[in-house]
């Protein structure tokens, strides 16, 4: 994971330069022992040759059984080698594909959101499969060099054979890698296209859970699956591409190879035909021609795995080097402060002006469900202070002065549909695990019926989005958490949109009670809600077109009266 004073890589080659050099320890010490592996197996061959050479030569027993220990030590330096060279490679390998996630996953969780262009559904496919494959390059290269250790060991050892022989190997191992190298570029623009819509794939199926629910409201769910089809089936197809493109480059080498190892067993036998080489360099000269079709077949792998490297480490980078939306300020807002809007000009809002006093209780209703909406996002933060004209000020400083983090401890906008995330009742209401006013929360958003009705009480689990609860239960969790943060202003968002009228009466007066002396706002139109606030704003047009308690709304507004009441 990339430390505070260390510069973020803003390219895919730069992550795998990154990722490179935090791992060159492990892939020094791996590459010694792969290429001793890979030089153990080249020895092989050398030595039967050796040994049939010796017997036919000396016929001696002695030089049998010193043979045949000599085999012995280079089949335990070959398994020895492989075992704990892997071992480093792939524990380097796994940290560093541990370190990408957490990377992006920080990205994606910062206070401030970054300009990716993505959706979440594709950040998360580059947070879990980009990631690994691009920690991938930490065994490609090690592998890659004791493969051609492999090769020009094979090389010196048929040369001294035979010029012909090492000169056919080394000429030959040009030529097939020039002629794959040309094939694996398709691969590689192939495979980034490929990654490229399964990440669509995977935003458009978070977008479809996240929708389920309304999108069967309205008998929406049959075209929502009808177009996550489309995308999946452009994914599929794009997969059998590269599929076929792989084959093809598979089906190349294999045969390259193949005929490499053909050509240096004809031109052996020749040789030995001539009497040129023994019949122990001619038993050594077939041994290694069967041999390198091995190296030969992952040396032609490793461009295949350094393409898809580079391709999900352009991908990472589209997250990292992401600028944010948004550069915070520094500063803090006064504690015990009020919330200012003024003349903000941004979607459905017209200059809206309004201020919220230290300590009161108000309720906005608007009748354009979109004005609610922009009001909210404004207020959240979500939308950048540049992006919209007027100002909105916290405890007296405008939101653009101050430090995101300390507009979330000052100020807390909680969303209509908050996420309910896995773990337990408390984990969710208490993420922090400070336990402050958990049990005042609780009663406050009527979740003690939820509390009582397990035996884990508080410690009953939750899935995953709250899947094992009803949408009221997830409403009241989402607003339990925001009750729980204690923020001197909290602003909820329509939070008992999913709960009976019984309940929302409930819930109307705890919170009331339970944030009396404190700046509350309820971006709403429940009775309520209305009825408990100190103040009523109606948010009509764009601005504020009304203002007092909700009954004296009721007794002089009409249109007031004929919005809000049930």
């Amino acid at each position: 994971m990339t430390t505070p004073g260390e510069k973020q890589p803003r390219t895919g080659s730069a992550i795998l330069r990154t990722a490179l050099r935090r791992n060159l320890g492990a892939m020094t010490g791996g590459t010694a022992l792969m290429g001793l592996y890979q030089a153990g197996e080249t020895a092989f061959p050398i030595a039967l040759g050796l040994i049939v050479e010796h017997t036919m030569r000396d016929r001696s027993l002695n030089a049998l059984a010193l043979s045949i220990a000599a085999l012995a030590v280079i089949i335990t330096t070959v398994s020895f080698s492989w075992r704990f060279g892997m071992r480093i490679l792939q524990k380097a390998n796994t940290t560093e594909a541990h370190r990408w996630r957490v990377e992006v996953a920080s990205r994606g969780l910062q206070p401030v959101a970054r300009d990716t262009g993505l959706k979440s559904g594709e950040v998360l496919t580059i947070a879990t499969e980009d990631a690994d494959q691009t920690a991938d390059i930490i065994e490609v290269v090690p592998l890659l060099i004791s493969s051609l250790v492999a090769v020009l060991v094979a090389a010196v050892a048929l040369g001294m054979a035979s010029v012909r022989l090492g000169l056919l190997v080394i000429a030959g191992t040009i030529a097939i890698l020039t002629i794959l190298s040309v094939l694996s570029r398709r691969i590689g623009s192939g495979t980034r296209e490929q990654q490229a819509r399964v990440a669509r794939a995977g935003a458009k199926v978070a977008d479809l859970i996240t929708g389920l629910r309304p999108l069967r409201g309205f008998g929406g769910n049959h075209a929502a699956f009808g177009s996550y089809r489309t995308v999946s089936t452009e994914a599929k197809h794009q997969a059998f591409v590269v599929a076929r493109a792989n084959g093809a480059y598979a089906g190349a080498a294999l045969a390259l190879n193949a005929l490499l190892a053909t050509a240096v067993t004809l031109m052996a036998g020749r040789l030995a035909f001539q009497g040129r080489i023994t019949i122990g360099e001619l038993v050594m000269a077939v041994g290694l021609a069967q041999f390198i079709i091995e190296p030969l077949k992952l040396f032609s792998q490793m461009p295949t795995y350094v393409m898809i490297a580079r391709a999900s480490a352009q991908r990472m980078a589209l997250v990292l080097a992401a600028p944010p939306v948004t550069t915070p300020g520094s500063g803090r807002p006064a504690p015990g402060g009020g919330l200012d809007v003024d003349g903000v000009r941004y979607g459905a809002l017209n200059k809206l002006t309004f201020t919220v006093p230290p300590g009161e209780f108000v309720a906005i209703t608007a009748y354009q469900p979109r004005a609610a909406a922009d009001l909210a996002s404004v207020l959240a933060a979500t939308v950048p202070p540049d992006a919209y004209e007027g100002v909105v000020r916290v405890g007296g400083q405008a939101t653009a002065d101050l430090s995101i983090e300390a507009l979330r401890e000052h100020m807390l906008v909680n969303p209509y549909d908050g996420e309910i995330f896995a773990g337990t009742l408390r984990t969710n209401i208490d993420p922090s695990g400070t336990g402050r006013m958990i049990a005042e929360a609780v009663e406050a958003s009527m979740l003690t019926d939820v509390v009582a009705l397990h035996r884990d009480g508080l410690d009953h689990p939750v899935r995953d989005r709250g899947a094992n609860l009803s949408g009221g239960q997830r409403q009241r969790l989402s607003l339990a958490r925001a009750l729980a943060a204690d923020t001197g202003i909290l602003v909820l968002h329509d939070p008992t949109t999913a709960v009976d009228a019984v309940t929302e009466q409930l819930i109307a007066r705890g919170i009331a009670a339970l944030r009396r002396g404190r700046t509350t706002i309820v971006i709403t139109s429940s009775p309520p809600f209305l009825d408990a606030a100190d103040r009523v704003l109606v948010l009509h047009d764009g601005v504020i077109t009304a203002e007092d308690t909700h009954r004296n709304l009721l007794g002089t507004d009409e249109t007031y009266r004929l919005a809000v009441a049930r």
